[in-house]
């Protein structure tokens, strides 16, 4: 779903709110994430009934058949909604009924099929004006909200707390991890077994993406092979949690509130397979007393009083096995807890667990006592992977963060190496102040770590699949092109009538006054005019005659389509099973590309020209006073001919589809192509700039710093610039100084306006 529009529909809800309710921020907000829940349940519900309705007979009767299709949810990655919660039953209310108690009713009816739900589901909508409830449903009740996909749920619970300015709107990270960084740590830490643990679990994002993983990837039900356990601070989140949980239909039994700090989950200290989380960055004033008991006896403690006064419970079990952070010398607390959750992490995990986190970037080189936890955790061998994360990619932040990454099994030839990953320059541009990663920059981070893993073979199958979306791109060419011929022709037929049977006295130039009669000076500018017109048209015609013969196939398209019909059948014939048979393709896919790309242009340049007869005949030979414009048609015609409006949500034109098909096929190329010069011999190998194998020599040469800019070194510079990198680039620049430039007016006008106080 785009999100531009995504955050439109909901700004209008807000907006529907602020203007006309009685009801404060803090009052409605929890009642709208309930009319949210009850959308997204509705859209995965509908996603598999279709499938359930299919094995149940029509003629059953209806309570019997309500009570399969109960059963048959039972397992499925959603949850069953009695008839009364669908929002199809909310929405379609006549006006006058009460909104509100059908709501209710609702959120009653789920709460008696999931026990676990008891008391987390929102109420109050008995407080909402009626007529205004009855739009907010009917906003939720959209096209665009129905049809949204992903982890929506917790994007759309940020973007109101934010947008509301509710308690701890402010620290967005602390309850929603933007999904690319959610996905990378799926990624690398692979959660696929046995307990999955969120010690600041927020609305249960990573849960989630664990579920769609676990799906996904390996193809398995999330609910058979992984008991997810969450905690979280505030009471909100927590029973948000559970209905995101229930939403996709996992197990929320295990999420209770508490906070970690000093709330130890003992029963699952060293028994986790996997832990993620998205901590607080940089918190303070955490008492240094409650957290005591939780150290580990330290062997330097030589001084007896402080051991007297730190002495931990006896036995353990110890969330702090590395000792305390540093404290506020004044207050006593600790002074930043980034260390305290970088130890409770470690400590949860089993032998052969796994774990990955979001930490800000000062935690891999803070100092102190921060340095010395640093350097027992690098000599325990279990640092896996640090990866830096650019700015930008957090929703209501623009600050940048670093990738942790654990694994207590990881093999003894990794024992003395820590991976580093900068990865500060790899995002796309949504807009001036969001990125995210595409599906191949996630793809592509991830085989770094499979290669140093040594799982060769899904640095293979990646780019095994790349070479396929290749050939699917190039499947599509010729019919795609046939399609958008076919439409520039039938544009040109249109404006080769005009050319045709336009009269240029009669309708194209204007009429001379008849009472008075004209002058000398008139009728000497009409024949001036008539003159100028006529020889315009006499050029747009030629113009027209040489754009029609481009319609048909330019030798840029000619040589494309041969050429990618040459390319599939080499694809067809590759052995792309083995590295070196992807080598020999690609050699000949990376000869290919510059003829795509040039193909492409040569669209585009077709595309313009012919649009520019359109504009050109319609501004300057005044067209659309002629009966031979066919008006109607010709704008039809546009419209195929011209780019969709993404944030209309318009369906791609004849123009879109022809011109995505070469440059997809290019993309894909140079995926491989990328992938290959980093990794020439389809192993691991160091990429300046981009990562780094380091020993634990190296990081101690280095004060135990583990951020990965410090030893990647820099990139080569490139000789060919990537047109489509250049062109992201440039629009970033562009946007943020928009956004600059709508920052200074706002700020002259406000000086403006102080300064005219100060002068009344």
């Amino acid at each position: 779903m785009n999100v531009q529009q995504l955050e439109n529909e909901l700004w209008e809800a807000a907006d529907q709110l602020r203007a006309n309710s009685k009801l404060t921020a803090a009052e409605y907000a929890m009642p709208v994430l309930g009319l949210i829940f009850l959308r997204h349940a509705d859209n995965r519900f509908k996603a598999y009934l279709p499938e359930i309705l299919e094995g149940i007979p029509a003629a059953m009767p209806a309570a019997q058949r309500e009570e399969l299709i109960k059963t048959e949810f039972q397992g499925k990655s959603a949850v069953y909604l009695p008839e009364a919660a669908r929002f199809d039953a909310i929405a379609s209310l006549p006006t006058g009924e009460d909104v509100g108690a059908a709501i209710e009713a609702a959120m009653d009816a789920i709460e008696a099929e999931y026990p676990v739900l008891q008391g987390a589901l929102p109420r109050g909508y008995s407080a909402f004006e009626t007529d205004l409830l009855d739009r907010l449903v009917k906003i939720f009740d959209r096209e665009a909200l129905k049809t949204a996909t992903g982890d929506v749920f917790g994007r759309i619970y940020e973007y109101f707390l934010n947008k509301f300015a509710m308690s701890g709107a402010q620290e967005g990270g602390e309850f929603f991890t933007p999904p690319s960084l959610v996905r990378m740590i799926v990624n690398v830490i692979q959660p696929d077994h046995g307990i999955v643990f969120d010690p600041a679990c927020g609305s249960a994002g990573m849960f989630v993406q664990t579920g769609h993983f676990i799906e996904q990837v390996r193809h398995a039900s999330a609910l058979e092979s992984v008991t997810f356990h969450g905690q979280e601070k505030s009471d909100t989140n927590t029973k948000l949690a559970r209905m995101n949980l229930v939403v996709h239909g996992l197990d929320a039994s295990n999420i209770s509130q508490g906070n970690t700090f000093y709330d130890q989950a003992e029963h699952l200290i060293g028994q986790c397979d996997f832990v993620m989380a998205n901590p607080p960055f940089n918190v303070d004033g955490v008492e240094t007393k409650k957290v005591i008991k939780q150290v580990a006896p330290q062997p330097e403690d030589t001084n007896e009083e402080a051991k007297k006064e730190q002495l931990p419970l006896e036995g353990g079990p110890y969330r702090l096995p590395f000792g305390l952070p540093g404290t506020n010398a004044k207050t006593g607390a600790i002074s930043n807890a980034n260390s305290l959750w970088l130890q409770y992490f470690y400590s949860y995990l089993n032998n052969t667990g796994r774990a990955g986190f979001v930490m800000a970037s000062s935690a891999s080189d803070a100092g102190n006592k921060d340095r010395d936890i640093r350097e027992k955790l690098v000599n325990t061998g279990h640092v896996d992977v640090m990866m830096s994360i650019g700015t930008k990619f957090f929703y209501t932040r623009s600050l940048p963060c670093t990738l942790w990454f654990f694994d207590k099994g990881k093999g003894e030839d990794l024992q003395d190496q820590v991976l580093m990953i900068d990865a500060r320059n790899v995002y796309h541009v949504v807009s001036a102040r969001s990125h995210i990663f595409t599906e191949e920059q996630l793809a592509n981070l991830t085989a770094i770590t499979w290669l140093y893993r040594g799982e060769n073979d899904k640095f293979v199958d990646l780019v095994a699949s790349y070479q396929r979306q290749v050939d699917n791109w190039l499947a599509t060419l010729p019919s795609r092109l046939r399609a958008d011929t076919r439409r520039l022709r039938q544009l040109a037929l249109k404006l080769m009538r005009f050319a045709r049977d336009a009269k240029v006295n009669e309708e194209l130039l204007p009429a001379l006054p008849v009472n008075p009669a004209p002058t000398e000076e008139q009728l000497a500018e009409l024949t001036q005019q008539r003159t100028e017109l006529q020889a315009a048209l006499n050029a747009w015609k030629a113009d027209l005659a040489q754009a029609l013969a481009n319609t048909s196939a330019t030798d840029a398209l000619t040589s494309m389509l041969e050429l990618a019909a040459q390319a599939r059948t080499e694809i067809a014939q590759a052995d792309l099973t083995t590295h070196a048979g992807q080598k020999a393709l690609q050699v000949k896919l990376d000869a290919l590309t510059p003829i795509l790309k040039a193909a492409g242009k040569s669209l585009e340049a077709r595309h313009k020209r012919v649009m520019g007869l359109v504009e050109t005949a319609e501004k300057t030979l005044r067209a659309r006073n002629s009966k031979a414009w066919y008006g109607k048609a010709i704008r039809e015609a546009r419209r195929a001919l011209q780019a969709a409006d993404v944030k209309k949500h318009e369906a791609p034109t004849v123009r879109d589809l022809a011109l995505e098909a070469p440059k997809q096929a290019a993309y894909f190329i140079q995926q491989v192509h990328k992938l290959h010069s980093y990794f020439p011999d389809g192993y691991y190998a160091d990429v300046p700039g981009l990562c780094k194998a380091v020993t634990r020599e190296e990081i101690a040469a280095n004060d135990y710093s583990l951020t990965p800019g410090r030893y990647v070194g820099v990139a080569a510079v490139q000789d060919e610039v990537d047109e489509d990198a250049f062109a992201e680039q440039l629009r970033e620049i562009h946007e943020e100084l928009a956004g600059l430039n709508d920052k200074a007016v706002e700020l002259a006008a406000r000086i403006s306006g102080n300064v005219m106080e100060l002068l009344a």
